[in-house]
């Protein structure tokens, strides 16, 4: 690995809040359903020491923080004022972008005007809105607490709280879910005009209820009509797709571009600290050259035990693993890299993933702007996914294995 060519990436942190009113049959994440009310004091206090722990650990102190999310579970079970609390903290410690990005997930079922300012007025610049369906049946289906109305009434707050910009996820290839139904669903997102849409299917996840029982599901041919369909309709009310599941409001002023900033760090293999129950974290140590990637303990229990450190595992990616887990982020992008960027992003030299890049490209998976002669090869060309990589992704992604 040369060192040398190391820059340091963008830093983002990630903030895990465990719990939830219900665990969803279909949900895989680290999520605890409520069985006493929130502490949510000792909960942000603990957060605080798990930030300070990675900090010291990582040398953090000078890193400039590139925006922040806070997932869940279901952080808007939270109160404003445990959310101002927990951001005043984290930003007193870092250097930060004048504009940082701000994201909290809310679900509709635990949110109402007063919270949503609440939590704009706390810092909170996006909004995650956890829609999943428009369609009451599905709703039960999925195990959502709320109903069709208050998913409506919540981006409508979503608009009118102070934020800059806010999402909706909404998923398809729901149970017995048809191409009308998909459709009449994404329909609805695109007249409530969110800054951002997360459109994705449904998939059976192991550790779940649905896969223990798993619930009828439409077939394959059903599946690539929604999306077909589904892209052409977002596509046409001026949404463009720069990831796999992504879709940003494209408006007059380009300036006002209202991709999610946080995951597109990810995609692009940044760093990422990641706090709270079974998070994960990945750094660059621009000194060594290692890569190194955290989980946090997983249970609020064991987590919030002072006697306990928070961080569970702490491992170093390989030099032989770099170019997929560069690989599995960045191909999910609709924009292009150079080989530059990976070389920055990873220590290695181009030579170390070329060949494959151009053995995908004779599958007509990628395509680069110098054609397919390596001898002409530059680091600055541009590589990019092609519909057909983007459509066997998971196939295109075992070549760099």
């Amino acid at each position: 690995m040369n060192t040398n060519l190391l820059l340091s990436p963008p830093l983002s942190l990630y903030i895990h809040i465990p719990w939830c009113v219900e665990k969803c049959p279909y949900c895989d994440f680290n999520s605890h359903a409520l069985k006493s009310k929130i502490p949510e004091l000792d909960y942000v206090q603990a957060l605080i020491a798990d930030l300070d722990a990675d900090i010291a650990r990582f040398d953090l102190k000078n890193r400039v923080l590139h925006s922040i999310f806070i997932g869940g579970g279901t952080p808007s079970l939270f109160s404003a004022k445990a959310i101002e609390s927990l951001l005043n903290q984290v930003l007193h410690r870092f250097k930060y972008e004048l504009d940082i990005e701000i994201t909290l997930e809310a679900n509709p079922g635990t949110v109402e005007a007063d919270k949503f300012i609440g939590f704009a007025k706390a810092g909170v610049t996006r909004l995650s809105i956890g829609v999943q369906s428009f369609e009451s049946e599905k709703l039960l289906k999925l195990g959502r607490i709320h109903n069709v109305n208050q998913a409506k009434q919540a981006a409508q707050l979503a608009k009118e709280c102070g934020v800059n910009s806010f999402n909706l996820d909404l998923m398809h290839g729901l149970p017995n879910q048809t191409l009308d139904n998909a459709l009449d669903d994404l329909r609805t997102a695109i007249n409530l005009k969110p800054d951002h849409l997360s459109w994705y299917q449904l998939t059976i996840e192991p550790n779940t209820a649905f896969h223990s029982k798993p619930p009828k599901l439409p077939q394959d041919e059903v599946l690539w009509d929604i999306q077909d369909q589904g892209f052409k309709l977002l596509s046409d009310a001026g949404y463009q797709q720069y990831e796999i599941s992504a879709f940003s409001l494209v408006k007059s002023d380009l300036t006002d571009d209202k991709k999610c900033q946080h995951n597109l760090n990810y995609w692009r293999f940044g760093d990422y600290l990641g706090i709270g129950c079974g998070a994960h974290g990945k750094i660059t140590n621009q000194i060594t050259g290692l890569i190194q990637r955290t989980v946090k303990v997983k249970h609020p229990k064991g987590y919030l035990d002072k006697n306990r450190e928070p961080l569970n595992k702490l491992t170093t990616i390989t030099p032989d693993e770099l170019p997929f887990e560069y690989m599995m982020n960045q191909l999910r992008l609709f924009s292009s890299f150079t080989l530059a960027h990976y070389q920055q992003r990873t220590g290695l030299a181009a030579s170390s993933v070329l060949p494959t890049l151009l053995q995908a490209q004779a599958k007509k998976m990628m395509i680069n702007t110098q054609g397919s002669s390596a001898e002409k090869f530059s680091i600055e060309s541009k590589w990019q996914v092609t519909p057909l990589g983007h459509r066997y992704l998971n196939d295109l992604l075992e070549l760099f294995l």
